[in-house]
């Protein structure tokens, strides 16, 4: 198992990895990706269980789907950093003919991805999907996916999560990065959410939060939890209580990085707030 301060170096390359990625090519979405950054780096450096000889069907591995597609750069670093493809793949972001679109696809092969996810709404029920299938295979392994809290105004979530409960999918552990931030303003502004704890429980679901979603060691313990949930015959959430542009001073405790790349004196001062651990692309 990595360190805490492992954890952390990763997570900082990561971050340096989404700024310089956006920056590039003038386009992208950095304010997602780094506020998810710290799940999916402990999510991939130490909860789950998979093969980076990637097979599309996942058997007997831990599976993940993200269904906030738009937090790509986050996705792609994490996979090339955790020994998908190469980490010089990374600079072909947004690019001609590369294989890491600005939302995911499988069409270019690209080891990691299971699912296109640039439509919002659609990666719970996919990932229920394979819920199923693997307890069809006796396949002992979870599923797990993440979704934006904005992502919660499509109606499909909620059908697909009454399925869940109603079906007994207790293989699935689904984490919502609950930054109450979107494209155009704050979620209360452009459609409140209410209590998604009381929600998803009134939808027969466990629920774990963490209340410091940002943080490493917070991070472990709720997914720990999370997995000891698992099996009792009712799916799995996760509220991670997250900050949208996290590690970066200028983006924080606003809506507006959501899909704004940085000018290049802003990712110099992105740069110097996280200096490099793990080496860049």
């Amino acid at each position: 198992m990595p360190t805490t301060q492992q954890l952390q170096d990763f997570a900082q390359q990561v971050r340096r990895d989404i700024v310089r990625m956006v920056h590039a090519v003038k386009s992208g979405h950095p304010g997602g990706s780094l506020g998810c950054n710290e799940f999916l780096t402990v999510l991939y450096q130490e909860v789950m269980e998979y093969s980076t000889n990637f097979d599309m069907d996942g058997k007997n591995e831990d599976v993940f789907f993200l269904s906030n597609g738009h937090v790509s750069p986050l996705f792609y670093s994490v996979l090339a950093r955790s020994g998908f493809f190469p980490v010089e793949e990374l600079a072909t972001f947004r690019k001609l003919n590369t294989r890491l679109q600005g939302h995911p696809t499988t069409h270019e092969g690209l080891p990691g991805i299971r699912i296109a996810s640039g439509s919002l709404g659609q990666g719970m029920s996919v990932a229920i999907g394979t819920a199923e299938a693997k307890k069809l295979n006796g396949d002992t392994k979870l599923v797990y996916s993440l979704h934006g809290d904005g992502e919660l105004q499509e109606g499909q979530i909620w059908e697909a999560a009454m399925y869940a409960a109603g079906k007994n999918v207790d293989n699935y552990i689904a984490a919502v990065d609950y930054n109450k931030q979107q494209i155009d303003g704050s979620t209360d502004h452009v459609m409140p959410l209410g209590d998604l704890r009381a929600k998803f429980e009134a939808f027969g679901w466990l629920v774990v939060e963490v209340e410091k979603g940002n943080d490493i060691e917070s991070i472990k313990s709720g997914m720990a939890e999370a997995k000891k949930l698992a099996g009792n015959k009712k799916p799995v959430c996760v509220l991670l209580h997250t900050e949208m542009g996290n590690g970066i001073d200028f983006m924080m405790h606003t809506h507006a990085w959501h899909g704004k790349p940085p000018s290049d004196e802003q990712l110099q001062d992105a740069l110097s707030q996280n200096p490099e651990t793990l080496g860049d692309y």
